[in-house]
């Protein structure tokens, strides 16, 4: 009997490890391409500060073509050149590019929004002051708009999770595989609830750090 609880704790924490291996790196990769694509989303724009149709027009199409996508069709789509890049299709490393190529249009979306909620009236007043457009970005923008942009990657932390559970079908690991394999497929349906539990409390536990965060950086 106490083999088994120790078999099933050390299932439940390797899987827990996976699951936040796969979301911690996936969230990195993803604001470093999110947070200058929703930018870039703003600022090329027709009322922009580097207005530029051709570009706009073609990161839009690209954005809304991913983002209407779900996830498990992404996957299986990307196989190849996941393959073609990584080496495997499999594990952490097999599907750490389906959920960035996911995720990224996502953040990029909640970063326009939280700059767009900024008051014109803001930028139009350092603009006056000949501050040039990359500080005003840098030092004005982003400030001004950290709250929202926290929130965004609240959100977008969240369906990482979620996405990182269907991933599981393909044997990336995570509660979503161990739910999968063990509540499915052996009919242990104990471990399928606790690897459930587990992924609502960590839902949980983010959004309340978020806005927790979000509220102090709004101060």
């Amino acid at each position: 009997m106490s083999n088994f609880i120790a078999e099933w704790g050390n299932t439940i924490v390797n899987g827990l490890t996976d699951t936040l291996t796969m979301t911690i790196i996936t969230l990195i990769i993803t604001v470093i391409i999110g947070v200058p694509l929703g930018v870039l989303l703003v600022e090329t724009n027709v009322k922009g500060m580097y207005p530029n149709a051709s570009l706009h027009a073609t990161l839009e199409t690209i954005v809304n073509i991913l983002r209407s996508l779900p996830f498990i069709i992404l996957l299986f789509l990307i196989l190849p050149i996941t393959r073609f890049l990584v080496g495997t299709t499999i594990g952490i490393r097999g599907v750490i590019l389906p959920l960035v190529v996911y995720c990224a249009p996502f953040l990029a979306r909640l970063i326009e929004s939280s700059l767009l909620d900024v008051d014109p009236g803001i930028i139009e007043a350092y603009q006056s002051m000949g501050i040039s457009n990359y500080k005003i970005i840098s030092r004005v923008l982003l400030r001004e708009a950290r709250s929202g942009i926290i929130r965004g990657l609240t959100l977008a932390a969240i369906g990482l999770i979620g996405a990182t559970a269907m991933a599981g079908l393909v044997g990336a690991g995570g509660l979503g595989d161990i739910a999968y394999q063990y509540g499915f497929q052996r009919y242990q349906p104990d471990i399928m609830y606790t690897s459930i539990v587990i992924l609502i409390i960590l839902v949980q536990v983010i959004q309340s750090i978020g806005n927790v965060v979000s509220r102090r950086l709004t101060k």
